[in-house]
């Protein structure tokens, strides 16, 4: 009974990492959506949010596993997107 308890207390662990990822990439997404929209309108922009956003998803990859990590964003990547987007 103790290994069953064991297995369900681990799996309960992994859901909530689960859970805190999609909540942290649903934010770098919104982030990154908010930073799109200022560029395309030829607006000052800044990544610091969404790089915070992303600190946090890949310390949080970094002690568990589990989760993926992000890749961190430049003013060049979003400038590059909006540039695609255009064309």
């Amino acid at each position: 009974m103790s290994v069953h308890k064991a297995i369900s207390e681990h799996s309960k662990k992994q859901h909530e990492l689960v859970k805190a990822f999609v909540r942290l990439d649903t934010m770098r997404e919104q982030a990154i959506e908010a930073t799109v929209l200022l560029c395309k309108e030829g607006q000052e922009f800044s990544t610091d949010t969404i790089n915070a956003v992303t600190a946090q998803i890949n310390e949080l990859a970094k002690n568990n596993g589990i989760v993926p990590t992000r890749q961190f964003v430049t003013k060049e990547m979003v400038e590059e997107y909006v540039q695609r987007l255009n064309n």
